[in-house]
């Protein structure tokens, strides 16, 4: 499993940069004011508010400001602002070695799937795939307060409805997973999403089906779906179809793809860019229950 960085007390400090995609200062207004009633110190990355087309900057100006934020020892935390795109453009040019001596918790999903994936299969560090900045204008959210209950340390246990495609079963693994067309993107690079004996939870938006089923078969080609101990499918919100209609739902099309496994998998669970993403401990064991009656996901 994956080593947690320490979990946050009063007093300390999260940062909150902007390593992908543009995000305007004032959206991050809420945030700042709940991170604070919280008890926490907020620093400002230089990204936030800072735009380059539809970047928080240039591929070097965000590098510069996330690895500043990697470094510093007195940031115990780093909250990404949003996600978009350019994750992928610096990766390879971070330098996490002060990083792995004093880990941090590294907070974010979308686009931050390709920091999540690096963390797990490069450095063994657990990371947390949840809301971001600009998500805090709803403060009473279950989403928020998740995070909050996350980072004081408590462990999770979050539940869901069934859903006819489900297949049921109990299993346990590290929690690992994200965005599918990031996991996609990063199939067979250095930063590959490890998933041998894992947990494997995946959600979206935007995707055409076809599109989607694509991308479950590079899963698939490239052995990513075979040594699974169970699979979760969030939200794969605002889907489109083709004029010619695919033929089939997202659920239909997963279900296909994974059947012959036999391990449990369950359908609609609330990780995803619409209304409803729990913050989810990524790197770390959990407990996934699969029954006719409930889905129940444990941090164990």
């Amino acid at each position: 499993m994956s080593r947690q960085p320490p979990f946050l007390r009063k007093g300390d400090t999260i940062g909150i940069v902007c390593p992908s995609g543009y995000l305007p200062l004032e959206d991050t207004n809420a945030c700042v004011q709940l991170l604070q009633q919280w008890g926490f110190n907020v620093r400002m990355g230089t990204t936030v508010g800072n735009r380059f087309h539809s970047f928080a900057g240039t591929d070097e100006e965000r590098r510069i400001d996330l690895q500043q934020m990697l470094d510093d020892p007195s940031i115990q935390a780093i909250l990404c602002g949003r996600g978009g795109y350019g994750m992928s453009r610096i990766i390879d040019q971070l330098d996490f070695r002060r990083f792995k001596k004093k880990p941090k918790w590294v907070i974010g999903f979308s686009d931050i799937t390709v920091l999540h994936a690096h963390l797990q299969g490069k450095l063994k560090l657990a990371s947390l795939h949840a809301s971001m900045a600009r998500a805090f204008a709803e403060k009473d959210s279950n989403n928020i307060k998740s995070l909050r209950s996350a980072l004081s340390g408590k462990k999770s246990t979050h539940r869901c409805l069934p859903h006819d495609l489900n297949i049921k079963g109990e299993s346990i693994g590290m929690l690992v997973g994200g965005n599918l067309s990031l996991l996609a993107h990063l199939a067979g690079t250095k930063t590959s999403l490890f998933t041998k004996g894992a947990l494997l939870f995946l959600e979206d938006v935007g995707e055409y089906i076809y599109n989607i089923d694509r991308m479950m078969i590079q899963l698939k080609r490239s052995g990513m779906l075979a040594n699974l101990t169970g699979l979760i499918i969030g939200g794969f919100t605002e889907s489109k179809d083709t004029t010619i209609p695919f033929g089939s739902t997202v659920e239909e099309l997963i279900w296909e793809k994974v059947k012959e496994y036999g391990y449990p998998v369950c359908f609609g669970f609330p990780v995803s860019h619409g209304e409803h993403n729990l913050a989810l401990k990524h790197g770390v064991k959990h407990r996934l229950r699969i029954s006719s009656r409930s889905v129940v996901l444990e941090e164990i």
